[in-house]
């Protein structure tokens, strides 16, 4: 079916859809609660969407105001978004793992009028700022808290109420206030995680949204009958546009995952048919499959060998058309004895996955492929609502990320950078004419900063980012991003940044797979305490070593990594070191590993 119901504002996309299964005996959302999952359905949604809106009214905010949702995913960021939207609001997302004073930058600078929190830690974060935002005149928190002891400081519960009482005096409210939402208006403004400085505000509007949703609704097919497992956060305008906008349009269910770590164990809980997410979840679980295949008896590895091989000739063979009865009989047979077994750790239900974020490794593509789960990758920025091109269903290329979408354009400029123009490019920067300009030229194409080309088949393939190309000492201009893929396949490295801007040769900084380095570790009887006290046993570093130089005997010299220094924890969101899509911010990794990557280069002329 697709979409539900043509639209042209995302509020007018909730009202049609929620009408249209007000009767529906399947949920809306699934979230869990005291260890297991709860429905909502799609009439509750709407009272509680109407009933919050209501409240927001009643507390004065109106057209053009901004509300900030500072929350994990959660059913009530839905309400708090479409509420706001439903006023002729903006609402201003911001990631729960930011610090008070990243808050307050961009309370300040968005203008923000109330923020809702979602539960007693994120407004005792934000009580400690909330002095220093002058704009701030009230706060809600979505969870059930006490809350009287502070000034205009309210729980979403009695927001409801006030609500209720107001949409009871002013019965014509949510009918005119909705109709006066048009395309143009803006309706979110996202701030981009930058690896330096201040973040900038991106103004999107409910065209831009939209026209992207539309647009890959064309492409890619997803109906009501699709159960979506949500785990990105719903403040990234990837996640915010795939897995809950485009979603909602099309009448899904979408059952929230309880964190990122327990992405596993919610697969099977929720038998999902899509999930939106990131290469990280793949480099994961093809990690863990690789290292339970290696410590397989022999016999065992042999089989998962030989169904992996059938896996990729039969996948090459549906994609010629082609395929005789004796491939199709050992497919059978792989899928019995292998594959069906792997398919069940995603619940056994999985259509597809759509990889968006960061790029995704061929060599993983192609593993999944080959166990018959497919991942869809596609590209694209905040500054694009996100999308700009994607693989297809029944058209893919892995190591690309696809053609256009449909009413996007995109161009390769003299230097290698990828143009993109159409109706889902951005406002603006919201209070920033000048980095406006600098993104956007006077004939409307935006600047992703990306470096790319186009495949003989029109595919578009991404190279890296045009600041993060490093320039060796010697001149070679080496793209980080493929060659840290590559260094990923092994099953020993968990993280890599690759350092080697203006230097003579490539270094690297290391997280191991610890899991994979204590099962060696045991195997080979060497002692150890604590996992720290494993990345310092000479055995171990000699392993990765040489498991970096398999990886890289390809490589053109100026390629390869001379040097390495492995680090004792794990790159975090929390650190700052990662954004939410688990991309590095190298120049804070670099800063802040500075003095241990010195040492690498230490005595070298």
């Amino acid at each position: 079916m697709g979409i539900v119901k043509p639209f042209s504002t995302i509020t007018e996309m909730f009202v049609n859809v929620t009408d249209t299964f007000a009767n529906d005996k399947r949920p809306m959302y699934q979230y869990k609660k005291d260890g297991k999952y709860h429905d909502l359905s799609f009439k509750k949604m709407r009272e509680w969407v109407e009933q919050f809106a209501g409240g927001l009214a009643a507390l004065s905010l109106s057209k053009s105001d901004r509300l900030a949702i500072i929350s994990e995913n959660r059913p009530e960021w839905v309400v708090t978004d479409i509420a706001t939207l439903f006023v002729g609001a903006v609402d201003v997302p911001i990631y729960p793992t930011l610090t008070a004073k990243q808050e307050e930058y961009i309370l300040n600078d968005s203008g923000t009028k109330i923020a809702v929190v979602s539960n007693q830690y994120q407004l005792n974060k934000l009580l400690k700022v909330r002095d220093d935002i002058k704009s701030l005149e009230h706060i809600i928190v979505m969870s059930d808290i006490d809350t009287s002891g502070e000034h205009n400081v309210y729980t979403m519960e009695s927001v409801c109420e006030m609500g209720k009482k107001y949409i009871e005096e002013n019965p014509d409210f949510l009918r005119k206030s909705v109709a006066k939402v048009s395309p143009d208006d803006l309706l979110t403004i996202i701030y981009t995680s930058g690896t330096t400085g201040n973040p900038k505000g991106v103004m999107l509007t409910h065209n831009n949204l939209v026209s992207n949703i539309v647009a890959t609704v064309s492409i890619i097919k997803i109906d009501s009958t699709d159960l979506l497992l949500s785990f990105l956060p719903l403040c990234h305008s990837f996640e915010r546009m795939a897995g809950y906008y485009t979603a909602m349009a099309c009448g899904c269910t979408v059952a929230y995952a309880e964190s990122i770590d327990t992405v596993r164990d919610n697969l099977l809980e929720i038998r999902p048919t899509i999930v939106t997410t990131v290469p990280r979840l793949f480099e994961r679980i093809y990690s863990r499959i690789k290292l339970q295949v290696e410590s397989s008896p022999p016999a065992r590895q042999k089989i998962f060998n030989w169904a992996l091989e059938v896996g990729r000739k039969h996948a090459e063979s549906q994609k010629q058309g082609k395929g005789g009865i004796i491939l199709k009989g050992q497919h059978a047979l792989a899928d019995k004895l292998v594959f069906s077994k792997l398919k069940e750790r995603t619940g056994g239900r999985i259509r597809f996955f759509v990889s968006g974020g960061a790029a995704l490794a061929r060599e993983l593509g192609e593993f999944f492929e080959a166990v018959g789960i497919q991942i869809v990758e596609g590209y694209g920025l905040t500054e694009t609502s996100p999308v700009i091109s994607a693989n297809r269903l029944d058209d893919y290329k892995f190591g690309t990320v696809g053609k256009p979408i449909p009413g996007v354009e995109v161009k390769i400029a003299e230097d290698g950078e990828i143009l993109t123009r159409g109706p889902n490019i951005m406002k603006g920067y919201y209070n920033d004419k000048r980095a406006t300009e600098e993104t956007i030229d006077k004939d409307g194409w935006l600047h992703t900063g990306d470096i790319g080309i186009f495949d003989a088949a029109g595919h578009l393939v991404i190279t890296d980012r045009k600041k993060h190309l490093f320039v060796s000492s010697g001149g070679k201009n080496i793209a980080p991003q493929p060659l840290e893929n590559l260094f990923l396949q092994s099953k020993y490295i968990d993280q890599f940044v690759l350092i080697g801007d203006k230097r003579m040769f490539l270094s690297a900084l290391i997280v191991p797979d610890y899991d994979a380095l204590k099962e060696y570790a045991d195997s080979h009887k060497l002692p150890y305490k604590t996992k720290e006290d494993i990345t310092k046993i000479p055995e171990v570093h000699k392993l990765i070593d040489e498991d970096i130089r398999r990886l890289q005997k390809d490589l053109a010299n100026y390629e390869r990594v001379r040097r390495f220094a492995i680090l004792e924890r794990p790159l975090s969101i929390e650190d700052g070191e990662i954004t939410p899509t688990m991309k590095v911010r190298r120049k804070i990794v670099e800063e802040r590993y500075r003095d241990l990557i010195e040492g690498m280069y230490q005595g070298v002329n």
